[in-house]
């Protein structure tokens, strides 16, 4: 028997018109893992999407304890590995059977902690952040609490933290530079304040101590992560008044080359053949460019499955993993030259 028009279907409702238990009927439509794919769990999924079934998953879980919700906050989706690291949790959240919602916090702590607490005001399980500065309390804050967190592509080195190599990826691109026959290189790293940087920066200096390469000062750059950060550095270190210029840059993230091949072209110098660049991230752009760019990748699937990994399973060792990046070379790196 069909309920009444305009009336609420239950999950009684459905157990009832596929001629199963209501234990049955809810084991079939739990959201939660792997949806099972016996004849009996697909009819009566089949019957619940004719009836017009929706389960209240927040009623359920509210009864459990929980909300199979997770809060992500990110500095601002308009920056390209935000938005793309976002999109995998969502991705590897759903196929835990959750939730996850976003919240923007920008580069200040006080903003950071307003934007958690907003989260946490929505009862979700547990916080995964992509904000982690070094001097940042918020983790700190968290651990002390007992929230259930974690820090994605950045660690503070306590936290529960899923992240690439970084310092791999640093070695990689410059090691990529140096045996293409590049001494005289720069780079361009991001604030700071950010382990990304610091672990970038250090992988690049271990590429160049093995060359016997000494790094100048004056082309080692801390910069911002955006485009126009990157055309700043660029202007900086291709400026003609400037004397010897290097001959080849790693940039820590590819927003920050795109500013330096755009700086490189009103220099008028051409990347590939003037200039070796390498990135950092392989964002979808890097190999549509007019030169396409040569980039570190950094599997965000992976690590965002790791991160939610952390939250949904904790106890497990070890609480900070790194995934493996791999360096991608394209044009913007020129072809092999001999030193």
């Amino acid at each position: 028997m069909e309920p009444a028009p305009g009336t609420t279907v239950t999950l009684r409702d459905v157990a009832a018109a596929s001629g199963v238990s209501l234990s049955t009927a809810s084991r079939a439509l739990d959201e939660r893992g792997t949806a099972s794919r016996s004849a009996a769990a697909v009819h009566v999924r089949k019957v619940a999407e004719e009836l017009g079934y929706r389960r209240n998953s927040f009623a359920s879980s509210l009864r459990r304890g929980e909300t199979r919700t997770l809060g992500v906050l990110v500095p601002r989706l308009s920056d390209t590995v935000m938005a793309l690291m976002f999109e995998e949790l969502e991705r590897a959240a759903a196929a835990r059977g959750y939730f996850a919602m976003v919240a923007t916090s920008g580069d200040d702590p006080d903003d950071e902690r307003r934007a958690a607490e907003t989260l946490l005001d929505r009862n979700v399980d547990g916080l995964i952040l992509a904000t982690a500065r070094l001097d940042d309390e918020l983790p700190r804050l968290l651990r002390k609490r007992g929230v259930a967190h974690a820090l994605v592509l950045r660690t503070d080195g306590e936290s529960p933290s899923a992240l690439g190599d970084d310092e791999v990826g640093g070695y990689l691109a410059v090691r990529h530079l140096i045996d293409l026959g590049h001494r005289d290189i720069a780079v361009v790293t991001g604030p700071a304040f950010t382990s990304t940087g610091i672990a970038r920066l250090a992988g690049a200096r271990r590429a160049m101590g093995e060359a016997r390469i000494d790094a100048r000062d004056d082309w080692l750059i801390a910069a911002g992560y955006g485009i126009e950060n990157g055309f700043t550095a660029g202007e900086t270190l291709l400026a003609k008044s400037a004397g010897k210029r290097p001959t080849a840059v790693f940039a820590a993230n590819d927003n920050i080359a795109m500013g330096i091949m755009a700086a490189a072209h009103r220099s008028r110098i051409t990347v590939g053949a003037g200039l070796a660049l390498v990135g950092y991230n392989d964002i979808p752009l890097s190999a549509r460019l007019p030169t396409p760019l040569s980039s570190v990748r950094v599997p965000l699937d992976q690590i965002a499955g790791t991160a939610i990994d952390l939250i949904v399973n904790p106890g497990k060792e070890p609480h900070i993993r790194r995934a493996m990046p791999t360096l991608i070379p394209r044009e913007s790196s020129g072809p092999p030259r001999h030193a």
